[in-house]
């Protein structure tokens, strides 16, 4: 593979040196060079086409717990060093290591996963055009209530290098792909709105025929299913989180909680609590790095440590934090390849990647027939969490009442709140139908976003409030 960064390893070591000038125990540099290309159509027709390039390098330097960060976009000799001396200055302010000559950097050149280079390689505009237009036609063809689809189709293709001062480097090519179908419907004068997404760690490979009509069938339901729903006085009742996309649970509930900078700083509700039981022994989670084509998912983090998975919850106990490198010095554990990054203008948190549940022993059928009264949460958007407190909230688009252990009524527009610790406690029961969501999931923290995946068995909560 041909480097796109143009820099010889003696280049790379000058810079490191020159951020560890002023004091610093490690350096890295991070090279970017991504290429997006995102075609949107609406009423029938190509409504946007934009095409945006990141290319630069991100210079951090870690003296003690603090971090000297600088960017640039311009990748020259001169440009470099000006970013790492400035990243350096950190060096005035904390506690590092000395100056030292940086060894020749090793090659370790990250997988590709199963891929070919062809099928790394973005469709063109005309073919994604096709495809869109193609959406449009099947939208209308499966519910003649339809007035309105917007579709969308992002193609992103980055390759990273990155080089520290421990004498390590790695290259990646990361794909992803993410497709958005939104449909407008309307039925005797009343207008219903659905949407579904899919977003993949893949390259033109992730749009076949079978994930378009998958995708577009499923925005198609979401909104026909609204015109029969209600809403439901609120409360506290029994909650079913449904397999796959109630994985935003474990999202909000406990996991950012659980990403060690919060940790570290004694600001997370779990802080106290490794090594101790925070609920049944039928629950283990896990963060995982490894699952090929998981969105969230990477062979090496954005600090340079290999993909991991990593047990958070084992049979009810705290076993492990997410770990960038500042973290994991801190705490003197190793890693756990959780430091990821927006691009190359940001540095690396502590942040969730593939997030779930393992499966159970319940049926899901099971789970609903031991409800009395309670609701069945199927589709969600978007929720937030307090990290001190532990209190979060989700919004449900789409679900269902249950009344006598059978799903009756279909609900809409409610949301569910709870405690994290509280939530995780009042798990009783657990499904034997793990699914994963694949949907476009795309996290906040810090000011910087980047995409997860996460994934659950149908559980039964015993309490959480709805309104």
């Amino acid at each position: 593979m041909t480097s796109p960064f143009p820099f010889q390893p003696e280049d790379l070591r000058r810079v490191l040196s020159e951020a560890l000038s002023r004091g610093g125990h490690y350096a890295d540099i991070f090279l970017e060079d991504t290429s997006i290309r995102s075609l949107e159509l609406q009423d029938g027709m190509v409504s946007q086409a934009v095409q945006t390039v990141l290319y630069g390098a991100g210079i951090r330097v870690l003296c003690g717990e603090q971090t000297g960060f600088a960017y640039t976009m311009e990748l020259t000799m001169p440009a470099m060093l000006r970013a790492a001396t400035f990243a350096a200055s950190i060096g005035r302010y904390g506690k590092g290591g000395e100056n030292r000559q940086m060894p020749l950097p090793c090659l370790a050149t990250a997988s590709k996963w199963t891929r070919s280079d062809e099928k790394t390689e973005n469709l063109s505009p005309l073919a994604v055009r096709d495809i869109l237009l193609h959406i449009d036609q099947m939208a209308h063809e499966m519910d003649r209530r339809i007035v309105r689809v917007k579709a969308s189709l992002n193609q992103r293709l980055q390759t990273v290098s990155l080089v520290n001062s421990l004498g390590e480097e790695f290259t990646d090519i990361r794909p992803r792909t993410t497709l958005f179908v939104h449909i407008v419907m309307e039925q005797s004068g009343q207008t219903e709105m659905g949407y579904a997404s899919r977003m993949m760690q893949m390259g033109a490979e992730m749009v076949t025929e079978t994930t378009i009509r998958e995708v577009v069938s499923e925005a198609v339901r979401r909104a026909a299913f609204l015109f029969g729903a209600s809403r439901i006085e609120g409360g506290e009742t029994t909650v079913v989180m449904a397999a796959g996309a109630g994985g935003i649970l474990l999202h909000e509930a406990i996991g950012h909680a659980f990403e060690a900078d919060f940790i570290r700083q004694g600001t997370s509700v779990f802080a106290d609590m490794l090594g101790k039981e925070i609920c049944s022994p039928d629950i283990t989670i896990v963060d995982d790095g490894t699952q090929q084509g998981d969105a969230g998912c990477l062979a090496w983090d954005d600090e340079g440590t290999k993909g991991l998975r990593t047990v958070l919850v084992a049979d009810g106990r705290l076993e492990s934090f997410m770990h960038d490198r500042i973290s994991a010095r801190h705490f003197q554990v190793s890693p756990t390849g959780n430091g990821r990054r927006q691009s190359f203008r940001h540095p690396p948190l502590p942040r969730m990647r593939s997030t779930y549940m393992l499966p159970g022993q319940a049926t899901a059928d099971d789970i609903i027939r031991s409800v009395r009264r309670g609701i069945l949460a199927e589709v969600f958007t978007n929720g937030q969490v307090q990290i001190g407190a532990g209190d979060f909230t989700f919004y449900m688009k789409q679900g269902h009442l249950i009344e006598d252990g059978r799903i009756t009524r279909p609900l809409r527009d409610m949301n569910i709140i709870g405690n994290g610790p509280r939530a995780l406690r009042d798990i009783s029961l657990v499904g034997n139908d793990l699914q994963f969501d694949h949907s476009a999931s795309m996290c906040g923290k810090g000011g910087q976003n980047v995409p997860v995946s996460q994934g659950l068995p149908t559980v039964l909560i015993n309490k959480l409030t709805v309104g």
